[in-house]
């Protein structure tokens, strides 16, 4: 399961990319801001580095920057 100060985030389809999910989430305030973070390696996508800013994100996959983990759930 999720660690405890993982927070959950709702998406009504999937795949979603994870420049857009960064941007949903709050993680990133603006989507250029996102890509940004991603292409210099600070994003984490089920425990390993990321650097594919439109990789494509399921259900159930864990993505950690700066401190915080959104674990994503599908509505």
């Amino acid at each position: 399961m999720s660690s405890p100060s993982a927070r959950i985030v709702i998406i009504k389809a999937q795949p979603i990319e994870l420049c857009q999910l960064l941007k949903f989430s709050g993680l990133a305030e603006t989507g250029g801001a996102a890509k940004h973070q991603i292409v210099e390696g600070l994003v984490m996508l089920n425990g390993v580095v990321e650097t594919q800013k439109r990789k494509k994100i399921m259900g159930g996959d864990k993505v950690s920057f700066g401190g915080e983990t959104i674990v994503v759930q599908v509505d």
